[in-house]
Parts: C-alpha cells; structure tokens; sequence
C-alpha cells in the first residue's frame, strides 16, 4: 500500500472521529432551551455533514484517477517521468513546462480522449497547476464515465 493511500486512510479516520465527536456536541446543544446554543448545534451538525461530503468526494475523486491510472499503464500509455529534478526532488518547472506543450497538443487534437485529458492533467501537475491539473483530472474521468455509459 502506497504512503499516500495509508495518509488518506489515517486522514479519513481522525475526520470521521471529529465528525463523531462535533454530532456528540451538537446534540447537546441542539437540546439546550435556549435559541443560541441550539443554533450553534444545528451548525455542528450542518458543518461535519458538508465536511464528510467534501471526504467522500475527494476519496472517490482519488479512487476514479487510480482506476484511470491503472488502465493507462497497463495499455502502455501513462507519460514518463523523465524530467530532470533539483537535489530536492522537485521536478524543474522550466523542462515540465516544455513537456507540456506537448500534451496540450494531443489533448487539443483528441478532445474526447479521457488518455489524452489525463496526460494532460499529469503535465499540468509537472508545471505546478494543480487547479488545472485537477480540472483535466476531472474531465478525464468524465470522458471515460461517459464512455462506458455509451459502450454499456
């Protein structure tokens, strides 16, 4: 199991035992006569329901790109990660940046491919544009969701 997978799972856990704990606190309050302790329950409650629904999006948006993921590399088509890195890892924004007009390219070429979407995303995210990279992340999983709609 990949350290970021066992992060997820340790994160989920301790947001699932402070949801517990803030609907503990809310029914408390919920309960009190008074109208501001009870509006500040009905806050506790309406907070950790927007907070699980944020978790369980982020969790699904992470298992559909580990899904798309898998297909890609085991049809060969996943980019390389061949870009040259500083002593500290990080990937050197200048070269990202020129490997990533390549994928712009092939995604403006095939728009309807979720391949060409999801190595675009991957560019992006090499460049340091995690806002767009989530952005052709989630257009790529759409493409695919729609595709086996329409194979279905």
């Amino acid at each position: 199991m990949s350290k970021a997978k066992i992060g997820a799972i340790i994160v989920s856990v301790v947001l699932v035992f402070y949801f517990v704990l803030m609907g503990q606190r809310a029914w408390i309050l919920v309960r009190e006569p008074d109208f501001v302790p009870r509006l500040m329950g009905i806050a506790l409650f309406v907070l950790p329901l927007i907070g699980a629904w944020t978790l369980v999006v982020e969790l699904l948006f992470g298992a559909r790109t580990e899904k798309l993921a898998r297909i890609l590399g085991a049809e060969g088509g996943l980019p390389v990660d061949d870009l040259p890195r500083t002593p500290g890892g990080k990937i050197i924004r200048e070269a990202a940046d020129q490997e990533f007009v390549k994928y712009q390219a092939e995604a403006e070429a095939a728009p309807e491919d979720w391949r060409s979407w999801f190595r675009l995303s991957c560019a992006y995210d090499a460049s340091g544009d995690r806002r767009r990279a989530r952005a052709s992340m989630r257009k790529s999983i759409s493409l695919y969701r729609d595709g086996q709609k329409q194979g279905a």
